[in-house]
């Protein structure tokens, strides 16, 4: 690999060493793991160095599932890093009651008048600013042409969920794999249900789960949606074994052209390259993306979207130029040039100019036109709710528990938690 993985002792290490030779260090914390893009960021750290006499600012990485696992710990340390990723939601509400994160509303005005408004307001708890957003993304079918042309399948006519399982039949039939997945991190397989629920339900259906309202969790909506998830399922579309993959290793097969799709979140686009075998992954011509099937009769708009607004939160006790580093990584210059190198949909006004490639540009379209932007919600109900969801989801796919099972254990986790 490009990147080192941290273990939890390392990190207090190398931050320990840094604070020796600098009058102040920020520690920054994040789970990046293109390399490209972790270049860019290291560009950014020692330019604010050079133009910071004594700061220094310390990047240190977690791999995704380690840092969720790690993060409560982490955050009472007292040797904490000063700036966390956040996918915001209910995971941020959670951190920011158990007292652990900044309040940043002050110190931010003005700055964040240059952001796009809904961007900003899902960092804020209780009408108060606990982070800055840095990016946009949107879950849907991410396709390999060269495959879905071996099999025969033209994916712009993949318009309704019987498309895409008659779509997964002929695949198949062709003898390539239909989909990759990383059923181990089961939050990849959470995107099936939810996102059938934001087709089934629009954005009334999540919102009258939460009040309990027509069953909660437990509502047509939900046992429904994991009743057409669970005919995906049925038809075995994913590779062998597919719920010991990691999401890394699901994604660098997709790279390697061992599956003809992946239900991905769009910054897939980038790491299926640096996750292939090869280094170079599937290039920009063979590459496409389709939306997450409708449901005829359904009250959820095509245009809705599932994906993350993801950002950086400051801890508790942090040293002023935490805050003040993330705003210049969250500068326009710096936002330009990332959504240039297609890593980003940006949240700084103007920046998604920057946009260069097709692809990208069609994600961008996709959510400026979506009404109903909904946040992943293994993180916007919570950890422990969330938890709950990723769980039932990879039963589902394992054939342990029902659609109904599910459904209840989602609206019991939610009852209890609030």
């Amino acid at each position: 690999m490009a990147w080192k993985k941290w273990a939890f002792a390392g990190v207090a290490l190398a931050w320990s060493v840094a604070a020796a030779t600098a009058q102040t260090t920020v520690k920054w914390l994040h789970i990046e793991v293109n390399p490209n893009q972790v270049k860019l960021w290291e560009e950014v750290a020692r330019a604010y160095e050079a133009s910071h006499p004594g700061v220094k600012v310390e990047m240190s990485f977690l791999e995704n599932e380690a840092y969720k696992a790690k993060a409560p710990t982490l955050l009472q340390s007292k040797d904490k890093p000063h700036i966390i990723y956040s996918w915001a939601g209910g995971v941020l509400q959670s951190q920011v009651e158990a007292g652990v994160i900044e309040d940043i509303t002050d110190q931010a005005k003005g700055f964040t008048d240059t952001l796009a408004p809904a961007a900003v307001d899902a960092f804020k708890v209780n009408g108060r600013l606990y982070g800055v957003p840095m990016n946009l993304s949107q879950v849907g079918f991410m396709y390999n042409k060269e495959l879905f042309a071996k099999a025969g399948v033209d994916a712009t006519k993949i318009k309704t969920w019987d498309d895409l399982l008659a779509a997964v039949k002929q695949i198949k039939a062709a003898g390539v794999t239909p989909i990759v997945v990383g059923g181990a991190d089961k939050w990849p397989l959470h995107f099936y249900w939810t996102l059938m629920a934001v087709r089934l339900g629009g954005k009334d259906g999540i919102a009258q789960a939460m009040k309990g309202e027509n069953g909660g969790f437990e509502s047509e909506t939900y046992v429904k949606a994991g009743e057409l998830y669970k005919q995906l399922v049925d038809l075995q579309p994913f590779q062998n074994g597919f719920l010991g993959f990691k999401n890394p290793q699901a994604v660098g097969a997709f790279g390697d052209g061992k599956g003809a799709m992946i239900l991905a979140i769009s910054s897939f686009y980038h790491t299926q390259k640096a996750l292939a075998a090869d280094k170079v992954g599937i290039s920009d011509d063979k590459i496409g993306w389709f939306e997450f099937p409708t449901v005829p009769g359904a009250k959820g708009d095509p245009t809705d979207t599932l994906g993350g607004i993801n950002g950086w939160l400051i801890t508790k006790g942090a040293p002023k130029e935490a805050l003040d580093f993330v705003k210049a990584l969250v500068s326009k210059d710096v936002q330009t040039k990332q959504a240039a190198a297609n890593f980003i949909i940006p949240v700084v006004k103007g920046a998604e100019d920057g946009i260069t490639t097709p692809f990208m540009k069609n994600i961008a379209g996709n959510i400026a036109r979506s009404k109903y932007h909904q946040n992943f919600y293994d993180q916007a109900l919570g950890p422990n709710v969330g938890r709950v969801i990723n769980d039932a989801s990879a039963e589902i796919a394992g054939g342990s528990m029902t659609p109904k099972q599910a459904a209840k254990a989602v609206n019991d986790a939610w009852k209890t938690g609030n």
